[in-house]
């Protein structure tokens, strides 16, 4: 497909029926220009239906989950600017154009609408939701030292070569945290925009669950820095290893000066394949991180060919019109 659009706002949808008409309604009318994207997840209620007649385009994704969803749109769309937001009718269209302005007229990859700045924990009454969103937004600014402000909100706005460069491997909710590590992880611009949140309306459900997607989410948030900088994680687990080894050796060492004698052999045994464990784990770090310098040089080649792509996209859609 080698339509560009100007906007494409993007909304993966399960069993939304009794808020996406509004939705769609509200972003047309904040962004006329916008293509409205809907992405039916297996409804089975009317959510295709309803969409279609509030005048999106509706499109289907067989595979269960957000991350799968996320996959197909980034996939099938091109357009200057993505915007993705849920179909739940907690993200107000309001400020819209501000995000879009700062990926078509700033150059962000992507930004950020934070809930967590504003009224979010005002208006979310689950306070594990809450509690989760801290913990997440905490570990991961410490962790990968960025300054994200909202690391699981459903609202952002992405550039071109963010879309087409990013590798999906989440399947489910996890799938925003992935986002915001790859952007920050391979230097991508990115910018947050305050909003305003409100909780979803009576009768809507929540798809997302509190304590095993949250599981999956401090899952994510470890796998991605285990691959994303592996000699600080595989470094810390070979410090660990060498203080235990040490702090069980120290009292065989000191008995084997006063006396001449090792009566604890099986410690001393640990003790040597823990060190063993401790050089093995820090030269796994030190080949890992090698591959991954490889790897984001890699990545700025496919980012040039990717802007190229981009700009004879422009370049076709101008000589069209």
């Amino acid at each position: 497909m080698n339509h560009l659009d100007k906007i494409a706002v993007l909304i993966p949808c399960y069993n939304e029926s009794r808020t996406i008409q509004k939705v769609v309604n509200d972003w047309k009318r904040a962004l006329p220009e916008a293509v409205i994207y809907v992405y039916d997840n297996n409804s089975t209620d009317r959510t295709d239906e309803l969409a279609r007649l509030a005048g999106a385009v509706v499109r289907y994704e067989p595979l269960q989950g957000k991350g799968n969803v996320v996959r197909r749109m980034f996939r099938e769309i091109n357009a200057r600017c993505y915007i993705m937001i849920d179909g739940d009718d907690t993200y107000p269209a309001d400020a819209a154009r501000a995000m879009a302005d700062q990926v078509l007229l700033h150059n962000a990859d992507m930004v950020v609408g934070d809930r967590l700045s504003s009224t979010y924990f005002s208006e979310n009454k689950r306070p594990f939701h809450n509690f989760g969103n801290s913990l997440v937004r905490g570990s991961i600014n410490r962790l990968f030292k960025s300054e994200i402000r909202d690391i699981m909100t459903g609202y952002r706005a992405f550039s071109y070569e963010f879309v087409k460069t990013f590798p999906v491997l989440s399947k489910g909710f996890e799938i925003e945290t992935e986002m915001s590590i790859h952007a920050v992880d391979k230097n991508m611009c990115i910018r947050n925009v305050i909003i305003d949140y409100r909780d979803r309306p009576d009768g809507s459900v929540s798809k997302l669950n509190t304590f095993s997607d949250g599981a999956k989410v401090l899952r994510t948030i470890m796998r991605l820095y285990r691959d994303y900088k592996p000699l600080a994680f595989f470094g810390s687990l070979a410090l660990s290893l060498t203080v235990l080894s040490a702090l069980f050796f120290i009292p065989v060492f000191t008995e084997y000066l006063q006396t001449g004698l090792v009566p604890r052999y099986p410690t001393l045994i640990v003790c040597g394949f823990a060190m063993i464990a401790a050089l093995l784990s820090l030269f796994s770090g030190i080949i890992l991180q090698t591959l991954i310098r490889k790897n984001r040089q890699d990545f700025e080649f496919r980012l040039i060919q990717t802007h190229h792509e981009y700009l004879r996209l422009l370049e076709e859609k101008s000589e069209k019109s």
